[in-house]
């Protein structure tokens, strides 16, 4: 049985062993009991997976047909997979639970800030995405890929850059690199104000990063306190740490 791919679903199917074997090295390189895949596709890291023993496991796969291939080809997966969009399950163990898979570069942002919405309960994912994004999440302050969602997945995951995979380990190839990381929840849980008012903050600061921070945020604290030097650098400059203490001072 063979399956057709969906653009629309930015699919791009993992067909390269040794990423494969790679991810599921870096997976339990932190033991888990739970473990959700997103996106399996063609079952490329699928297969690796239900080899794991004595593992609570599901998937969750959007594509029907991808479904069928799935339980036809491995019979076992009859009750795992939770055929639905990834963005619109609830969350899927009563326990802390593992998150892997070769995400769909299409929605991967949106998934990333699903694991942030998901942080008490996430406690480690490793996943595929477009090159750039993943060295989005990974960059550090002063680098000038550092943006809003590295500030905001730093603030409650450790991140590390793990491997680049090439555009031939896919089919069909997609016309850009990938990478793997993996988060982590902090170690020392950072002090905010409210999540709320600090995803204000980032994406405030952030909407205009080429100016001084004083001009892009000033409708968030009061006047006296913009004197501060911090104002002076530009929004790339500050640390997660140093976002998180400005939070205190908003009005």
């Amino acid at each position: 049985m063979m399956y057709t791919l969906k653009k629309s679903l930015g699919q791009h199917f993992l067909k390269d062993e040794n990423v494969c074997r790679k991810i599921i090295t870096a997976l339990q390189q932190h033991p888990f009991t739970q473990l959700l895949e997103v996106g399996p596709g063609g079952g490329a890291l699928t297969k690796y997976l239900l080899q794991i023993e004595n593992i609570n496991f599901k998937a969750v796969e959007l594509d029907e047909e991808k479904v069928n291939f799935l339980i036809n080809e491995y019979p076992v997966l009859k009750d795992k997979i939770i055929h639905q969009s990834f963005l619109h399950i609830a969350i899927p163990f009563e326990d802390k639970f593992t998150v892997v898979g070769n995400f769909p570069y299409n929605i991967s942002t949106e998934i990333l800030f699903r694991m942030v919405e998901w942080k008490e309960a996430v406690e480690c994912m490793v996943g595929m995405f477009q090159k750039e994004v993943a060295q989005r999440v990974a960059a550090k302050e002063g680098n000038k890929v550092y943006g809003v969602i590295s500030v905001l997945i730093q603030a409650y995951f450790n991140v590390e850059y793990l491997f680049d995979v090439q555009e031939n380990s896919f089919n069909p190839p997609p016309k850009v690199k990938s990478g793997v990381i993996r988060l982590l929840p902090r170690k020392e849980k950072l002090e905010v104000k409210t999540d709320k008012a600090f995803s204000l903050l980032v994406k405030t600061a952030f909407n205009q990063r080429r100016k001084m921070l004083r001009n892009s945020v000033k409708a968030l604290f009061d006047e006296t306190f913009l004197q501060d030097e911090l104002f002076n650098k530009r929004p790339e400059h500050l640390s997660v740490e140093e976002f998180a203490q400005l939070t205190f001072k908003m009005k």
